[in-house]
């Protein structure tokens, strides 16, 4: 029997001393129940042009009336042409499902070594792990960002738990949302990060049933996403999609199947579009990035100094290798936080039943990753191992989400707040001898000065109006437009004033609470032990049975 030959372009080749047979363009992997091919049959060494045919190799008549036709055409025996093709339809067969299986083999998992693990563990057990993590993904090349950095990092390490986090990011076209993503991403083991662009509406249904379970999805664009943002939205909220659908049988009958994947994921998305997704977002922490100038130097500088080869990439590998491998070594454990009773938002955030659930997923996200530096206990009714939150996951959670909360609480949407705060710096420091009298500015004046764009720049001026923090002092709409004033209002910084205290009363709440058990404990452990009196031991003679109770 010859053997297939596999040529470029996927042509696939069987060559016997009669007939030279070729399938141009390969075989589809899909549909065992057919096997479509365009072939090409010649004789060897023969001036007759070759016979190029479309047909599928499974269907009799088509077969047929190919070996005739064929056999005409090249003067061929009918009987040869025959149990050539039936050759090549056996190769071809064990060609795709060979194909077929290595396509459906999962990415090998990549271990760690006694000396790998062990070192990992050192390092998870740093006194000052948070610190040192971060001083390490900023070492990988991520500039700033120090607070969502982290906030990224975190919910990514949760993957593994039964309720990950998911994170949306958002900043202004240009800013590096997805080069912050990927740049965390990359300190994460390979075969448990998913990168994608768009999806299509049915994409997530069509996973085998495990495939993503604890997997991170990275969305570049949240916008080449919206087909499958009800989906994805499922696997957050109930860890599991299904989808009935009706599929037809060899028969032709028609069979109704249910298809379904298992979750959960941890997704993380980019946008500039906040009230978009606002039902997504409710299911996930909002992290806006830094879009200031000095952040703007920092990112050149860096630009300047790679392509001027001053920057050690070697030792940029080394440390996403490591951070790689510190999150090899966390081990599913579960994880119980005995202060989330005392635990509450503040008054003012919005949607707080959404909130509540992220934030103390946040607080066991970090102590998850501190699991080497917290004692492993064991459920005496279950014998389940778990590890506890402290009150320095509960102090950094809050520290970390401190700009999430406020955002959640804010009236304003993210890039509107943004946009105020820098035009409130704008107009304190700049010379108002233009306008003595009114004090105010126009829109033209801002979209010069601040270079935004003039639709942009409209929608935030309308909505800053609709909440009072603009007032419009003159003008007229067509002739030089409006002229806007900023109100001296104070609620934000009342806001954030009461947030800051509500945040700080719960914290020494939680060490209070903290320092009264440890104390509880020192007293059980130095009460002495209660002896069993030796009479009533002899009392009750070597054959007395101890009671259900004892």
């Amino acid at each position: 029997m010859s053997n297939l030959i596999e040529g470029p372009a996927g042509t696939l080749a069987l060559h016997n001393p009669l007939l030279h047979l070729e399938v141009l363009g390969g075989i589809k992997l899909e549909g065992l129940d057919r096997m479509r091919v365009t072939l090409k049959v010649a004789i060897p060494d023969n001036p007759r042009p070759p016979m190029r045919h479309n047909l599928d190799l499974y269907n009799d008549t088509q077969l047929e009336k190919f070996i005739r036709k064929a056999a005409e055409r090249l003067e061929v025996g009918t009987s040869v042409l025959a149990a050539s093709l039936s050759e090549l339809t056996a190769q071809l067969e064990g060609h795709r499902l060979g194909k077929i299986e290595a396509a459906q083999e999962k990415k090998p998992v990549s271990t760690l070594s006694a000396e790998e693990r062990q070192a990992a563990i050192e390092d998870l057990q740093h006194e000052h792990l948070q610190q040192r993590t971060l001083e390490d993904l900023h070492g990988t090349g991520i500039l700033g960002e120090e607070k969502n950095v982290l906030i990224l990092w975190y919910a990514m390490g949760s993957r593994k738990r039964h309720d990950p986090l998911s994170v949306i990011c958002l900043a202004g076209s240009g800013t590096g949302k997805s080069y912050l993503m990927e740049k965390v991403a990359g300190c994460m083991p390979s075969e448990e990060i998913r990168e994608n662009t768009a999806f299509t509406g049915a994409s997530f249904y069509h996973f085998e049933r495990e495939e993503i379970k604890g997997k991170v999805f990275l969305i570049e664009d949240l916008d080449g996403a919206q087909e499958v943002m009800f989906p994805i939205r499922e696997l957050q909220s109930k860890k599991r999609i299904s989808k009935t659908m009706t599929v037809k049988e060899k028969s032709g009958a028609l069979k109704t199947v249910t298809l379904v994947v298992e979750g959960p994921v941890c997704v993380i998305g980019c946008t500039t579009r906040e009230k978009v997704y606002e039902d997504n977002a409710n299911r996930s922490l909002l992290i806006h990035l830094d879009g200031s100038k000095e952040q703007d130097a920092r990112i050149m500088h860096y630009q300047k100094q790679r392509r001027a080869g001053l920057i050690d990439t070697g030792k940029e590998a080394l440390l996403q290798a490591k951070l790689r491998r510190m999150q090899q070594a966390l081990e599913p454990v579960t994880v119980i936080n005995p202060y989330a009773p005392l635990i509450d938002l503040p008054a003012e955030v919005f949607k707080p039943r959404r909130t509540l659930p992220l934030l103390l997923g946040f607080i066991e996200a970090i102590t998850f990753f501190h699991q080497y530096q917290r004692e492993h206990q064991v459920d005496q009714r279950t014998g389940e191992v778990f590890i506890e939150s402290s009150p320095e996951d509960v102090e950094a959670a809050f520290d970390l989400l401190e700009d999430v909360l406020f955002r959640k609480a804010d009236e304003l949407s993210g890039a509107s707040r943004v946009f105020f705060q820098l035009l409130k710096n704008w107009d304190g420091q700049r010379s108002r001898a233009t306008d003595p009298k009114q004090g105010g500015f126009f829109a033209s004046t801002v979209r010069e000065e601040l270079r935004i764009h003039p639709r942009t720049l409209g929608r935030y001026l309308n909505e800053l109006c609709e909440f009072g923090l603009l007032e419009i002092t003159g003008g007229n709409k067509y002739r030089g437009g409006y002229s806007y004033k900023v109100r001296d209002v104070k609620s934000y910084q009342g806001l954030q004033q009461s947030i800051q205290t509500q945040v700080q009363r719960v914290v020494e709440q939680v060490k209070h609470t903290h320092a009264t058990r440890q104390a509880q404990a020192e007293e059980v452990k130095e009460q002495p032990q209660p002896k069993r009196s030796r009479k009533k031991k002899d009392e009750a003679g070597p054959d007395s049975m101890p009671s259900v109770g004892q």
